[in-house]
């Protein structure tokens, strides 16, 4: 019988990555209004927060697209990413909370859960 994880959630190193996440999230989040668990959060503002993201991402592509101007675009996109990672690891951390017996449930936020055993280390030689 295989066991089962708490579900370890992996943030990506990837900016695009991560702001597709926080997309998930938001458009989630929007879609369910006043039902949103997310609305708890007292350290996350997703009504502003949110609205940054299209242009980040947008930021992302053109920077990806302009390699010459890249820097100009990856300069823009960095300095909301803190604020948009933030709000996406608070926001994952109270839904894994949230949805504590079920980590799969965030799935339907857009949140890859990987539940499967962690593998044992190889030991030192």
């Amino acid at each position: 019988m295989a066991t089962r994880t708490k579900g370890r959630i992996v943030l990506s190193a990837n900016p695009k990555d991560n702001l597709e996440a926080a997309k998930s999230i938001y458009d989630k989040h929007v879609a369910l209004g006043a039902a949103s668990p997310l609305n708890i959060l007292q350290d996350v503002h997703w009504a502003v927060t949110g609205l940054k993201i299209a242009p980040t991402l947008n930021e992302n592509v053109q920077a990806e697209f302009h390699k010459g101007e890249a820097e100009k675009h990856y300069v823009n996109r960095d300095k909301e990413m803190p604020e948009i990672v933030k709000a996406l690891k608070l926001s994952i951390n109270f839904l894994k909370a949230s949805f504590g017996d079920n980590p799969k449930q965030l799935t339907e936020w857009g949140i890859s859960v990987d539940d499967s055993p962690k593998p044992k280390p190889k030991p030192k030689l």
